[in-house]
């Protein structure tokens, strides 16, 4: 166990990291004219932008990198940046933020049980019938929000059902992108041990610009041969849209991944999974101070057992395939 000093430093560090990766849940809501694929190439070149210098004082150790690294670099870039926030930010717009939200918030159970189905050889097993529980649980927090996301519709004359469901089909995207992501960047890393994961990051940084730089300008030729009304390049908000991308670019794409790496040098992984909970409860907080209303006894009850059930899942550690044959 760690230190008394660095249990809270550690623990402060991961709680302004979700304070800040709850920032990317906001965007879409306050810019809710802006189409989902700009708002994720905007991003993303802002992040980029914020990668450059970082890979400059890092050049020595970047140039190490093999050309098969950095096609891997932009895999994981293509899917886990821009595809992962393009899927997050039209599942926002098409649902509101609170069932994306609580969707995403799975994710740390969603990528055990894919590791679980995918790595147990390696890594092993998480015992099904000790995860069946937490599961449950999960599934029932999902429920409540939804019930509650659904009346709040039914209570809008406006409200469009189909999208809402178009919105939660997203958010599946969304969690699809962010299991393949991070399984496939733990592969490189092991595969790679005499590698600093903080250069890899920054390897990813990089080359995430010249995809965001792409997908802009393609947008913004789209949207012109198309003969679209959408003001390109900086929309019907500009002040706002340039400010809240640099933002999520500098503090959410970079400044809370440090935190995050601060918490994890300062805590042992089983807690650190458990702390990923911060971001949820961030983007819930953000989503419900933008709605002006507080949540309804379903929505903090279903909240409670998303919550609940991802302790629940962390706890469950990994047993031998062998050891986990002769339990059963």
């Amino acid at each position: 166990m760690p230190h008394r000093p660095a249990l809270v430093t550690g623990t402060l560090f991961a709680l302004a990291a979700g304070l800040m990766w709850g920032l990317v849940f906001v965007a879409p809501v306050l810019l809710a004219d802006y189409p989902p694929a700009l708002l994720s190439f905007a991003r993303y070149l802002a992040f980029g932008l914020i990668a450059l210098p970082l890979a400059w004082l890092d050049r020595q150790r970047l140039r190490q990198l093999t050309r098969a690294d950095w096609v891997q670099a932009l895999e994981l870039a293509l899917v886990g940046n821009l595809v992962y926030y393009l899927f997050l930010a039209s599942a926002i717009q098409h649902a509101g933020a609170p069932l994306p939200t609580m969707i995403i918030g799975t994710l740390p159970v969603v990528i055990a049980v894919s590791s679980n189905l995918r790595d147990a050889r390696r890594d092993g097993r998480l015992p099904w019938a000790r995860l069946a529980p937490s599961l449950l649980v999960i599934a029932a927090g999902i429920a409540l929000v939804n019930q509650a996301e659904l009346a709040h519709l039914r209570d809008d004359p406006a409200a469009d059902l189909g999208r809402y469901a178009l919105g939660a089909l997203l958010a599946v995207g969304a969690v699809a992108c962010w299991t393949w992501y991070p399984i496939r960047n733990a592969d490189w890393l092991r595969a790679h041990p005499d590698r600093s994961p903080t250069v890899w990051a920054t390897a990813q940084g990089v080359a995430t610009l010249p995809l965001a730089v792409a997908g802009f300008a393609g947008y913004w030729g789209w949207s012109a041969a198309s003969g679209s009304a959408f003001a390109m390049p900086w929309g019907p908000q500009p002040q706002l849209f340039v400010g809240l991308m640099l933002a999520i670019g500098l503090l959410a794409s970079w400044l809370g991944t440090l935190c995050w790496n601060a918490a994890s040098q300062r805590l042992p992984t089983t807690l650190t999974g458990q702390l990923i909970v911060f971001e949820t409860l961030s983007a819930l907080a953000y989503a419900f101070a933008l709605r002006g209303a507080w949540p309804d006894t379903a929505t903090l009850a279903g909240i409670a057992l998303l919550v609940a059930g991802v302790v629940l899942a962390l706890r469950v550690r990994p047993v031998p395939l062998a050891a986990d044959a002769h339990a059963a």
